[in-house]
């Protein structure tokens, strides 16, 4: 019996018991939880979770490793306990927990094992490799997955789609240039540009062919005009690869070399995520940077920083010490802690720090704007995060700091720079301004994860929210940010979520912008999502919504109740009034109930969002300090 079944089995609270001494058990729960998010802070002021994704980010490591001749026998080893410890009983591996199962994971996974040296014949590796079989094989993997497998000649180059580097010289209006795809996919493709350039293969000393499939690989036809115009555009692009004029292809090589090389951050990674980084250095190491290249060596320094070694060695894909250090600060002000304590004031002095004072790729769109903008992780100057520099304004804008002047200069860079990065439709998007050419998506190449960045309810939502904190709620821009929220409310009630799961996140993010720009609480679009939130309450008080809800209409609102996604209902219903409703008690209740003795809560799912449908997160912080927001906003 799953977990969401065994919820429903068990019977409702009795409005009774739920009422019953609720106040004096949440706040004694908040008191708990707020020592325990004051004893993981850094002594430089941060707060940073675990980011934690699949076991492809694991696999990947392995792979770049043994492509550049660098894999460790022990490395190695602790890394395949961490895969092995994933796999699911049917011998597969998924995407997110109590996922189904997920091929090319399974694939990428299956072959590190093979590199750590797991044999076929075990029964957790036959498995596996039935399960590929009956799923298509190698053939129907994803592009990604094939391009791992071409570098070690277990998949042919002729059977990935082109990706030019003479793409560099598209102009920034063109169609299918390099700043049509969002930040993310830029880097990930400029890198990978490179590499398919070179084709190379550095065979493995074994063969994959028990994962071949029942039938051989197909290219893909298309399933729509334009899709099957894109189709057409990448032969064409096959065909000038074999007949490609060699000193523009130089030139191109050349100019794409000093364009990743310049993006390489402090920490010595690309953009704070790893698939740019990990491509990037195959891409720059193919092009003759040795590994004692001072660039490499940095980059492969810095992913050390990315990796985790107990209990069993893995690889993050992201580090998130901004976004979780505001929302620490946030869930303190939330539940009463003062603003000048000195917790809040080490966590502010961290957060000043890290204001991005220049201009990176967002600036293509925006040249005459000013800086100003918080990125997400450690070092990503080049691309600062318009929905983290939303909540640092927030939690900067609760703290009482001793030198007012600078944190008021901070603050009003951020909000200049937010007002510059609206899109023309009058919302946001993550990291670019108008980012939303949808071309890009049919390119065969891509087909994996989003690539383009359009504004979202979430962040718009964000950004509503924090104009109206900061005294700005009846300026047009902010109304303008209103309208598209209530524009884009979804017909049952909710907003979807791009950056969580899902339109929990969404919704819990929507309402409280909304009232804060002043939208009444008897507001159509308010009930609705009040009665949207009541309907998909868990019979425990709790919420939930599983990832599978970005493919599956039936899974919309319904998954396991969690304590992130609890809270975020839980923040909407206060915003909109409904403090002392049944619902919000049931939910503080659950709240209160499923907290741990050191004042943290267990969370098993992935209530993050990376790409919807393709890529989730399980944010370690987000357990603590959702809960604090809500118990502080909902029972103080």
């Amino acid at each position: 019996m799953d977990a969401l079944s065994r919820q429903r089995d068990q019977p409702p609270l009795k409005q009774s018991e739920a009422a019953a001494g609720v106040s004096g058990d949440a706040a004694a729960a908040l008191a708990r939880a707020v020592e325990k998010l004051r004893s993981l802070q850094h002594a430089d002021g941060w707060w940073k979770g675990e980011l934690e994704t699949n076991v492809t980010m694991d696999a990947e490591d392995m792979l770049l490793r043994e492509f550049l001749g660098i894999r460790e026998p022990d490395v190695t080893a602790r890394c395949a306990d961490w895969i092995r410890s994933h796999q699911r009983p049917d011998g597969t591996w998924s995407n997110f927990h109590g996922g189904p199962a997920e091929l090319s994971t399974t694939i990428e996974a299956y072959v590190a094992l093979r590199l750590a040296g797991d044999e076929p014949q075990q029964p957790h590796m036959a498995a596996a490799a039935a399960h590929i079989r009956q799923a298509g094989g190698l053939q129907k993997a994803r592009v990604f997955t094939h391009i791992w497998l071409a570098l070690f000649g277990a998949w042919p180059w002729s059977q990935v789609p082109a990706l030019l580097p003479e793409m560099i010289f598209l102009p920034k209006w063109f169609p299918l240039n390099l700043y049509d795809f969002a930040c993310w996919a830029r880097q990930t493709v400029a890198a990978l540009s490179v590499v398919l350039c070179f084709r190379p293969v550095r065979p493995l000393p074994f063969t994959l062919e028990e994962l071949d499939g029942p039938e051989p690989w197909s290219p893909p036809s298309g399933g729509s005009l334009l899709s099957r115009g894109m189709v057409a555009v990448d032969h064409m692009l096959r065909v000038y690869q074999r007949v490609q004029p060699a000193p523009l292809r130089r030139l191109a090589l050349n100019r794409l070399e000093r364009w990743i090389v310049d993006r390489q951050e402090a920490d010595g990674g690309w953009g704070g995520i790893q698939p740019p980084w990990v491509y990037s250095l195959i891409a720059l190491h193919l092009l003759g940077y040795e590994l004692d290249h001072p660039v490499i060596r940095r980059g492969l320094a810095g992913m050390q920083s990315f990796t985790i070694e107990e209990p069993m060695r893995r690889v993050e894909a992201c580090q998130s010490p901004v976004w979780d250090t505001c929302l620490a600060l946030i869930a303190l002000h939330d539940a009463g802690v003062r603003g000048n304590d000195q917790a809040v004031l080490r966590g502010a002095d961290w957060l000043l720090d890290q204001q991005i004072l220049e201009r990176g790729d967002w600036a293509v769109r925006r040249p005459d704007l000013e800086p100003g903008g918080w990125a997400f992780e450690f070092a990503n100057a080049n691309y600062p995060d318009i929905d983290d520099t939303a909540e640092v304004v927030i939690a900067l804008n609760t703290v009482a700091h001793p030198e007012p002047a600078r944190l008021r200069a901070a603050i009003d860079r951020g909000v200049s720079w937010l007002e510059g990065m609206r899109s023309s439709d009058g919302g946001w998007g993550a990291f670019d301004v108008d980012n939303c050419r949808k071309l890009i998506r049919d390119l065969p190449f891509c087909d994996f994860g989003e690539v383009i960045d359009p504004p979202s309810a979430d962040v718009t939502a964000h950004i509503v929210e924090m104009l109206a904190l900061v005294g700005r709620g009846g300026d047009p821009l902010t109304q303008g940010g209103v309208r598209w929220l209530l524009e884009n409310q979804e017909s049952g009630g909710s907003w979807f979520g791009r950056w969580g799961v899902n339109h929990v996140y969404g919704t819990g993010a929507a309402v409280p912008a909304l009232i804060a720009a002043g939208v009444p609480v008897t507001h159509t679009a308010i009930r609705r999502a009040v009665r949207w939130l009541e309907r998909h309450q868990n019979d425990d008080g709790g919420w939930g919504e599983d990832c599978r809800s970005y493919d599956d209409p039936d899974w919309i609102g319904r998954g396991a109740s969690t304590p992130s996604q609890t809270a975020w209902a839980l923040l909407a219903l206060e915003a909109a009034g409904q403090r002392h409703s049944v619902a919000v008690r049931r939910g503080v209740q659950w709240l209160v109930s499923s907290q741990l003795d050191d004042g943290g809560w267990d969370e098993l799912h992935h209530t993050g969002t990376g790409f919807p449908s393709d890529f989730y997160i399980k944010y370690h912080l987000y357990r603590l300090v959702f809960p604090i927001m809500a118990l502080g906003r909902c029972v103080l």
